[in-house]
């Protein structure tokens, strides 16, 4: 595999045996930064193959979580396939993977037993609950997460809760993945020492919370924890297509009001705060959508400019032709090996000291790589195609 020895994580060596999207995504961004990622499946694949897309042959969420690795299939209750694996751990410098606490140790892919062949290895487990306590075993899903520790009825109200579609349970724990794994491979340079990272969905979930997940001593339950500017930031319907727009800083108020034809409303002291305009919502709102009504949505995009932040609330598909989004770089054109060219993103992070982009590669197809890894490690052609190596290729 080429790589470019100027990005931060280059010539690091990760097993990633997740599946799903948190676990995957983590180690996708583990590959954007350089390092070489091995996604290590069952011979049925990753589950995330298998869901509803309108692709032909793959999974578009497979696809959007997988970037930038190869792809092997190991079954590890094998006794070729766990031999393999053990092989790939004394080589590799990572292993990510999202089982409950109790699989590990059944399947002999624990810390204590993974660090005796690699005492330098990283070891990094993703899981829904962590790893102790009444849930630890339990499968952890994102929406599951999101009810339990109050996002939906934030999302919502406690009588109408709301599922925040998109994983971002599982995209912020990806995100704490990434960060996690690349501390420990940080300290490990300093100190020459592998170690356990623990990451959950139920950590992930409370985190990405912060600035609601604060209560004082007798401190009523039933408050309002949030910081919602009182309905003036948020969606508005125009002429034509809805708009954002966030109007908090008295600059931005002010530009907003002049610009909706309503000057004397920046003036007047009831309304000179965003507390102040949350609490006369009632008044301010219908006169702001009024005025939004003279104009469609990608008109007063223009007309505010960079004077009042906003958005013409767009669809996905519009983010391929968006020309921020392609001056950036963050799209770029993949090839796999049944779907053929595709466009995903791409180098979402950017580093000043690294030449160049770092090489585009696809999600993988099943067990696409599995001859070329078992060749690097040393395995000749008959051992690979003997039964019971039970490979795919």
């Amino acid at each position: 595999m080429s790589m470019n020895s100027s990005f931060p994580l280059s010539g690091f060596k990760v097993l990633d045996l997740s599946a799903y999207i948190a676990g995957p995504y983590g180690c996708n961004l583990l590959a954007d930064m350089g390092a070489e990622i091995i996604k290590v499946e069952p011979p049925e694949g990753d589950n995330l193959r298998k869901y509803p897309s309108t692709l032909l042959g793959e999974s578009r969420a497979f696809l959007g979580v997988n970037r930038g690795k190869r792809g092997v299939c190991l079954d590890l209750k094998s006794t070729f396939g766990y031999e393999v694996f053990i092989r790939l751990v004394k080589q590799a410098d990572v292993v990510v993977h999202n089982f409950r606490p109790s699989v590990p140790a059944r399947l002999r892919i624990d810390y204590d037993t993974l660090r005796a062949h690699n005492p330098k290895l990283i070891y990094c487990s993703l899981t829904g609950y962590g790893q102790s306590g009444p849930l630890a075993n339990r499968a952890g899903y994102d929406q599951v997460l999101q009810a339990r520790t109050g996002i939906c009825s934030s999302q919502g109200t406690t009588d109408d809760p709301k599922i925040v579609y998109g994983s971002v349970v599982d995209y912020y724990g990806a995100a704490m993945l990434a960060n996690g794994v690349t501390a420990a491979l940080l300290q490990r340079e300093r100190t020459g020492e592998g170690q356990h990272v623990a990451v959950s969905l139920l950590g992930s979930a409370l985190a990405m919370q912060a600035a609601r997940l604060v209560v004082a001593e007798n401190e009523p339950r039933s408050i309002n924890r949030d910081m919602r500017s009182g309905g003036i930031t948020g969606i508005h319907p125009t002429r034509a297509g809805h708009l954002y727009i966030s109007a908090n800083t008295p600059h931005f108020w002010r530009a907003l009001c002049t610009l909706v034809g309503q000057p004397a409303l920046a003036d007047d002291e009831r309304y000179d705060s965003v507390k102040k305009r949350a609490a006369h919502v009632d008044e301010l709102l219908p006169i702001l959508r009024e005025a939004l009504l003279n104009r469609t949505a990608e008109e007063w995009e223009v007309l505010f400019g960079d004077q009042v932040p906003c958005s013409v609330v767009r669809n996905v598909e519009d983010v391929f032709e968006d020309a921020q989004v392609l001056e950036q770089g963050f799209i770029g054109e993949h090839r796999h090996p049944a779907l053929g060219p595709y466009k995903t993103i791409a180098n979402p992070i950017s580093f000043g000291a690294a030449q160049g982009r770092r090489e585009l590669r696809s999600a993988p197809g099943l067990g696409e790589h599995t001859t070329a890894v078992l060749r690097e490690l040393g395995y000749s052609d008959s051992q690979i195609e003997s039964p019971n190596g039970n490979q795919s290729d």
